[in-house]
């Protein structure tokens, strides 16, 4: 279970690092290259990618390249995103269903259900609802193969 929520706090700072290195005026479309190599299991396999704020033909990605378009834009096969890793996240925590509870884990393979808060540079907070479901690669590294995230349903009026 610690391997997994490192994984997932490994997650959170992996974010922030592109969104920091874009306020700093750096590469980064290298940096966020280099978070999917090292955080999802892109150069190993499929990965099921389910972003947040995506709709109709390009909801599911299932390459690199879609997940790199969704997180810095810039790709005109996916002229919807603007680069959601570029926005000014400033924090980046999670939580788990249950707690610990919300880890399942079963052999090389762990899945995970909760939340994600970010916070962005004027101190606001989104939450989305989030399932990672990680396998263990040869080398012991845990990497992302299903990433499904979502906005909350709102509270309905009584």
């Amino acid at each position: 279970v610690n391997d997994v929520n490192a994984a997932q706090q490994g997650w959170c700072d992996a974010l922030l690092s592109i969104a920091k290195t874009k306020a700093d005026g750096g590469d980064y479309k290298t940096v966020a290259l280099a978070v999917l190599s090292n955080t999802y299991n892109y150069d190993y396999g499929v990965v099921l990618f389910n972003p947040t704020l995506t709709f109709g033909e390009q909801t599911f990605r299932l390459d690199k390249e879609g997940a790199a378009a969704y997180f810095i834009g810039g790709n005109p096969k996916y002229p919807n995103d603007d680069g959601f890793a570029l926005k000014p996240w400033v924090a980046c925590r999670y939580t788990n269903a249950g707690g610990d509870k919300g880890v399942l884990i079963e052999g090389d393979i762990a899945a995970t259900m909760g939340n994600v808060y970010l916070t962005d540079a004027s101190g606001g907070e989104v939450m989305v609802d989030k399932l990672f479901v990680f396998k263990r690669d040869d080398d012991g590294k845990l990497r992302i193969i299903v990433h499904k995230s979502s906005l909350p349903n709102p509270v309905p009026n009584k």
